[in-house]
């Protein structure tokens, strides 16, 4: 057989594209993390070690499951507006107590009193801090019974280690006075 051009070959070798025409996502059970710092109080949010399911998607049904997912999203949000703001008029901002507006909850507040479609899902930020009421919700309902309450106190004291960072040098670096220097660090 003839030999093959060494140009032909890299013509070749430069026809192989790669293409992205579906996407995996791997599903795991929600456990308690160990693992970040939520800005307020409780525990954190975590994951299994092992995904529990697979599902491929083409890119098309991947962006309209995520349109959809985002839409959920978005009305449960704008449900949680509606329900504060209720609250807040029957309080007069918070002023005045009332049992009326203790009594609501997300149920209270009808699907029709809000405007999803008003709303460009696009330009919406879905990763939004959760309350440390919702956190624990939500571990409950994946089947999370019992919650480590040392990891409270743990976070808790790693968000008032934060709150306090560098040294107390002024003008010059005393190695031997220099929190930096004696945690192994250049001096802040």
């Amino acid at each position: 057989p003839p030999a093959t051009s060494i140009l032909k070959r890299q013509k070749q070798l430069r026809r192989k594209n790669v293409r992205f025409d579906q996407v995996t996502v791997y599903y795991f059970a929600r456990r308690q993390g160990f693992t970040s710092v939520p800005s307020q109080g409780g525990s954190s949010l975590g994951m299994a070690q092992r995904h529990n399911s697979v599902r491929r998607y083409t890119l098309c049904e991947f962006a309209q499951e995520q349109e959809v997912n985002h839409r959920e999203i978005l009305r449960e949000h704008l449900k949680e507006e509606k329900l504060h703001a209720k609250k807040m008029k029957l309080t007069k901002n918070g002023t005045v107590e009332s049992e009326e507006a203790d009594g609501l909850t997300l149920e209270d507040v009808s699907d029709d009193d809000i405007d999803v479609e008003s709303v460009e899902v696009d330009d919406y930020f879905f990763l939004q801090p959760l309350p440390t009421k919702r956190r624990r919700a939500l571990l409950r309902a994946s089947g999370v019974h019992r919650i480590d309450a040392e990891e409270k106190q743990e976070l808790r004291a790693i968000r008032l280690s934060r709150e306090e960072c560098g040294c107390d040098c002024r003008l010059y670096c005393d190695p031997e006075a220099c929190a930096c220097s004696q945690a192994g660090i250049k001096c802040q």
